[in-house]
Formats: structure tokens, C-alpha cells, sequence
């Protein structure tokens, strides 16, 4: 593993006061994940009515795949942002997003453009068939908790 940074992570960017607080995790392991998550956060801060809006990015982590190991290291961050929506149609929103930049779901644990989980909401604790808050193995991934630590950190 190791840490690694790209134009916009780590960053930091101003507020509009939207009304919930999520954690969201951002992942990728084909092309250029660095240059695609710079593009990601890029279009979503030139949205002219996004319903998110980020407020900070953690510097990046390379690590190796889990589950299906036969395919490139990840790099992975996680993005603090500011959203209007719930966390049903936030998590709908990211999907979308996944789609938009490329995302194909073909096996579990596949390579992938992009992988966006959200990893903490506001303070909700939910658990349903479509959606697990904070993220259920959050605390089990040092991909995920090695960027929240650097992310908390660098708290304004």
C-alpha cells in the first residue's frame, strides 16, 4: 500500500449549506483512476443544480484487490460532501454517476472504473435490502479507513 495524491485529492472546497452531511467512498482499479477521480470531482462542482456538493477529498491510497485478487491494485479516497438528497435517491445519484464514467457490472468484486459507496450519512444508522448505513464493512477495510483518517486529519 501506499499513498499517492492527484490534482484533487486531497482538496478542499467551499460550502452551500446543503442540509445533510455524507462520506462517500471512491474507488477504482482500470485506466487512470487518479485522472477519472479528478474528472468526478470536476463534474460534480460544475453542476449548475447538483444535488451534492464537496467539501473535501482525502489523499489517495494504492492497495491491493480482496475477493477477486487477479486484477490491478485500486486506488482509493473518500470524499466529504454536502447533499439536498436522502439517502435513497443519494445512493441512485451515485449509481448514475458510476454509470455516467464508465462503470459495468459484470462479477462481484470486478475491476472497475469507478465504485462510489456511501459510507457514513448524516448520523443514520439504516439497513435494508438497498442500502446499508454507515457502510457495513467500512471499519474492516484499511481502503476506506486509512483515507478517513488522513481525511479527519486534515480537518479545517
Amino acid at each position: 500500500m501506499s499513498i499517492a495524491v492527484s490534482n484533487r485529492f486531497p482538496g478542499s472546497f467551499s460550502s452551500r449549506k446543503m442540509p445533510h452531511l455524507a462520506i462517500v467512498g471512491v474507488g477504482g482499479n482500470i485506466g487512470d483512476p487518479a485522472a477519472r477521480f479528478d474528472r468526478l470531482v470536476d463534474y460534480l462542482r460544475k453542476q449548475r443544480r447538483a444535488p451534492v456538493r464537496i467539501l473535501r477529498t482525502s489523499p489517495l491510497l494504492k492497495n491491493p484487490p480482496f475477493g477477486y485478487t487477479d486484477q490491478p491494485d485500486f486506488l482509493n479516497g473518500v470524499m466529504e460532501m454536502e447533499t439536498k438528497l436522502g439517502p435513497f435517491a443519494l445512493i441512485r445519484y451515485l449509481l448514475w454517476v458510476e454509470k455516467r464514467f464508465g462503470r459495468k457490472r459484470s462479477f462481484r468484486n470486478a475491476p472497475r472504473t469507478l465504485d462510489l459507496d456511501i459510507i457514513f450519512y448524516d448520523d443514520l444508522k439504516r439497513r435494508t435490502k438497498r442500502l446499508e448505513v454507515p457502510h457495513p464493512h467500512f471499519h474492516e477495510r484499511e481502503s476506506v479507513m486509512i483515507p478517513l483518517m488522513l481525511l479527519k486529519g486534515g480537518r479545517r
